[in-house]
């Protein structure tokens, strides 16, 4: 078990409030602001024998920009919430044990939402594509739960094996987004600064967590690291929802 003061944890349900009222006052906002932007997501089936060509997809659902971003963001608010009020005990509990589940399963659902928004913004909106990104991405975010789980306090000898499969299936969305986007005969500028920023952001949260299982410098405290992930879901999910929102402002031709 980690010890942790009642201070720290004090300290921590500080934090959570604070990330809590961030959040939902940015989603907030965002709904005000929000126009009828969305993205259409398309689904195409072969018509024919293997090898035929596909015909251009069809329109399943539009996804209205502006509410996406609010959802994102009223997800991150309401784990916070959660963790700092009706569920502080069992979050506490898990801290000392090394692990947060609630960090894992919140990630699973915003961070996922996340790439898809990214990834839709480079053009990646086929139905079949857009569930491969989602299996790919929560399978990271599991392994990162998994990293925790098979690392407890008690442990005698550290195991990366789950942060190393996360890390390679984490990157399978990015190749596609990287892909879609070089190839693209014209892509607007914000979304290469949405790949850019999103890109260092998202990978930080990996970077974060290899630091604590090193044990290196202040991440030998978990307590610092379970800071370092808020101050990162803040930075990263508020940076993206105001670049995602700002881009579904832009005129189009």
């Amino acid at each position: 078990m980690i010890n942790i003061s009642e201070d720290q944890f004090s300290n921590l349900r500080k934090w959570n409030l604070g990330l809590t009222l961030l959040h939902a006052a940015q989603a907030a906002i965002i709904l005000a602001l929000a126009g009828d932007f969305a993205i259409t997501f398309t689904s195409a089936t072969p018509d024919g024998p293997p090898g035929t060509r596909v015909p251009q997809g069809e329109g399943v659902f539009d996804l209205p920009i502006g509410l996406a971003v609010a959802v994102f963001l009223g997800l991150a608010a309401f784990d916070h919430l959660l963790t700092a009020t009706v569920a502080k005990q069992p979050y506490e509990a898990d801290l000392r044990r090394g692990i947060n589940r609630f960090r894992w399963v919140e990630y699973s659902i915003s961070a996922t939402l996340m790439v898809v928004l990214i990834a839709s913004y480079s053009g990646i909106t086929e139905m079949t594509a857009v569930f491969a990104i989602i299996g790919a991405n929560v399978s990271m975010i599991l392994f990162g739960w998994l990293q925790e789980k098979f690392n407890p306090p008690s442990r005698t000898e550290t195991t990366m094996l789950p942060f190393w499969f996360g890390t390679f299936a984490g990157l399978a969305p990015w190749a596609g987004i990287a892909f879609n986007t070089i190839r693209a005969d014209e892509v607007p500028g914000f979304v290469y600064g949405i790949i850019a920023a999103q890109s260092v952001f998202f990978f930080s949260f990996g970077l974060n967590q290899w630091l604590q299982y090193r044990k290196v410098g202040k991440w030998t405290s978990y307590i610092f690291g379970e800071k370092t992930y808020l101050v990162l879901s803040l930075v990263a999910k508020s940076v993206l929802a105001w670049q995602i929102f700002g881009g579904s402002l832009a005129p189009t031709e």
